[in-house]
């Protein structure tokens, strides 16, 4: 008894606690830093690198193959090949000089990547304006901020980057700008050197780094953890899929997921419960398949599309889809207005004479609800490709596949609640006499609420497409 009281006790906190990922910016994001520091007659940065976890992923075969210490050389030789620098119009060469590879623990039992690389040039025979541009991983989501500080024996004045590190070299990001990360690749400033070597920027050593960077996954809890349980028995299994299912719900309730689309469209299209079923499976379907679909491109097809830029497209397309279904709602509606009410019931009466129809009132069809459905669960959640990646490289994919379905089945409960609900509502307001009243206009406003979510989800898309 004490044992059981003590899993669920366990199992509770495991449900409740703050879903925070191991990587603050996101599973795919690769993110870098460079401090430009002027020392004595040479030009010093430190090139932070921080790759979240389907990035590291992708590179493990690498890693394997070549070892960790080949690998790191190499990866610090190829950042430095993309970053150019001039002094006064010249070209300044910045070449490694030393580097620390780390593999900080990540979501879902998976690996991040921490390697800082300190580059240096030869030594400067003039001062005048330094332009330096960063072009590693460029069109790659996530962090990117450059700095220009002075060293030991040197001089910087015009800067156009600020002195500090906002982000305290990627070891701590702002929680107020997570949702709009920096991203400069550019910096100018006026540089006066000095003599001599100067002090060239430290490293953090690898056992430190491990413990600092790897704070982050200590909180790592939610849905992705449960793959990494230990002890699968039978009661664990049951109870984590109980936890995907909520987490799954939870998910759905936050930004996006088409909740609005889905409730708007049963309101103005005389929806019925079983149409919200349909909703539901339809998310389900659609949620499960783009989630396998995704970690195929990872596995197989990342050297030739990176999964990341699948997004931006992923999105489009289902704002296009929504805009779609707006119209077409709203041409429905405007068309039932036109039409005199003696030819409704005339036409209520001959559809009446046939046996059957794949169409219910107002145009609903299945191959509308299919694309409304499908326009809310297209969009994989990072954290659960994340959790097929883990269940990949823990040898648990069946334990993985159920949990993702269990995930994808909690979302679309809650679509479906969000459906049903406004169907009763609708109901509800049609008893009521209030034909002369705003009711009668709902329709109409529904398929308004359609049109321009799906233009809102469409014009946050477009910017985003590289």
């Amino acid at each position: 008894m004490k044992k059981l009281l003590a899993l669920l006790a366990a199992v509770a906190a495991l449900a409740f606690v703050a879903s925070a990922a191991a990587h603050p910016l996101g599973n795919f994001t690769i993110n870098h830093y460079d401090r430009i520091e002027p020392s004595g007659d040479r030009i010093y940065v430190l090139f932070v690198l921080d790759m979240a976890e389907i990035p590291t992923f992708q590179a493990k075969p690498e890693v394997d193959a070549k070892g960790e210490a080949a690998y790191g050389t190499e990866l610090a030789r190829s950042l430095a090949q993309h970053v150019d620098a001039t002094v006064g119009g010249q070209p300044v060469g910045l070449a490694p000089v030393k580097h620390v590879l780390a593999f900080p623990p990540g979501q879902a039992g998976l690996r991040t990547t921490r390697l800082e690389v300190l580059l240096a040039s030869p030594p400067l025979s003039h001062g005048g304006n330094l332009v330096y541009h960063d072009r590693n991983y460029a069109g790659r989501i996530g962090w990117k901020e450059i700095v220009v500080q002075a060293g030991s024996g040197a001089q910087v004045s015009g800067s156009s980057a600020p002195s500090s590190s906002i982000s305290h070299e990627l070891l701590s990001y702002p929680k107020n700008l997570l949702q709009s990360p920096l991203d400069v690749t550019e910096a100018t400033a006026q540089v006066t050197p000095g003599t001599g070597n100067g002090s060239p920027p430290t490293l953090i050593p690898k056992d430190i780094l491990d413990q600092r960077v790897g704070v982050r996954a200590v909180t790592d809890g939610g849905f992705a953890s449960l793959i990494a349980r230990d002890h699968l028995s039978i009661g664990i299994i049951l109870i984590s899929l109980a936890v995907a299912l909520f987490w799954g719900a939870a998910h759905a309730l936050s930004p996006g997921h088409g909740k609005s689309i889905v409730a708007a469209y049963l309101v103005g299209q005389r929806g019925t419960p079983r149409h919200a079923v349909l909703l539901g499976l339809t998310v389900t379907v659609t949620h499960t398949l783009g989630v396998f679909a995704l970690g195929l491109v990872t596995l197989l097809l990342s050297q030739f599309i990176v999964p990341d830029t699948l997004y931006p497209w992923l999105n489009l397309v289902a704002g296009l889809m929504v805009v779609t279904i707006g119209l077409s709602v709203l041409r429905s509606r405007l068309r039932k207005r036109r039409v005199p009410a003696h030819e409704h019931g005339h036409s209520h009466d001959h559809s009446h004479g046939h046996g059957h129809t794949h169409e219910v009132p107002d145009g609903l069809s299945t191959r509308s609800l299919l694309a409304v459905g499908v326009s809310g669960g297209m969009l994989p959640c990072p954290s659960a490709l994340v959790v097929l990646l883990a269940a990949i490289s823990l040898h648990r994919v069946a334990f993985g596949l159920v949990l993702i379905v269990a995930f994808s089945l909690g979302l679309a409960l809650t679509i479906t609640s969000i459906g049903l609900v406004a169907v009763v509502a609708k109901r509800a307001f049609g008893r009521m006499s209030m034909d002369s009243g705003v009711i009668r206009f709902l329709p109409a406003v529904s398929a308004l609420v359609i049109l321009v979510a799906g233009a809102l989800m469409t014009a946050r898309a477009i910017p985003t497409i590289t």
